[in-house]
């Protein structure tokens, strides 16, 4: 377990906004929003003290990723999420969006899956739609840092943005593809893997 009394008082603060937004919706912030949430104007002021996070062995951050933060040390990594899967917010089946926290009990107990965690986002765009995803739909995703070429994902760019699109692997660039014949795909040099589809909701 973390031991918080090492820290400074402002690196215990930002320690548990780090770990609260982990737990809450999937991933890590990023440093403009750590540097909103405590008024710390300069990212570099942000960047000290998440060093400091990570040379004490809490925290471990991915190279050009600004959001890929991972929490080494998590007292509640195996809690449970009793009464259903977790409504984590939205997901652009579209451009790229600002993923929204929306943690909420969903209610579909059948969907929970051995060895990994599942979870549900609300689809805006149809950029999937040639998949039956449409605009309104819930995807169940199932957590994992990996996925196959051509299987659809739910990914977050290094811009923090997250899209639920088929991930293809290419030379230099990920390719992130929508299934609707009118739109462009969409490439980007890196992306995170938040999970891959496993189901979908309608609600009529």
């Amino acid at each position: 377990m973390a031991d918080l009394n090492s820290l400074t008082p402002r690196q215990r603060e930002i320690y548990r906004f780090i770990r609260d937004k982990i737990q809450g919706r999937g991933y890590g912030p990023t440093v403009r929003e750590i540097g909103a949430q405590f008024g710390i104007k300069s990212p570099n002021g942000v960047m000290c003290h998440l060093r400091a996070l990570q040379k004490k062995g809490l925290i471990h951050r991915e190279a050009n990723m600004s959001r890929a933060i991972q929490l080494l040390q998590d007292p509640a990594a195996s809690r449970s999420s009793p009464g259903g899967l977790k409504l984590r917010g939205r997901i652009a089946a579209g451009q790229p969006l600002e993923a929204i926290e929306d943690a909420e009990d969903f209610g579909l107990d059948d969907w929970q899956r051995p060895g990994g965690e599942t979870f549900v986002l609300q689809v805006t765009g149809d950029s999937m739609i040639d998949e039956h995803i449409t605009d309104g739909d819930y995807v169940i995703i199932r957590s994992q840092e990996h996925c196959r070429d051509g299987q659809i994902a739910a990914v977050l760019d290094d811009d923090g943005c997250a899209t639920l699109k088929r991930v293809y692997r290419e030379k230099n660039r990920i390719r992130l593809e929508p299934a609707n014949k009118a739109m462009r795909p969409i490439y980007r040099d890196s992306v995170r893997i938040l999970g891959v589809l496993i189901g979908m909701v309608r609600k009529y």
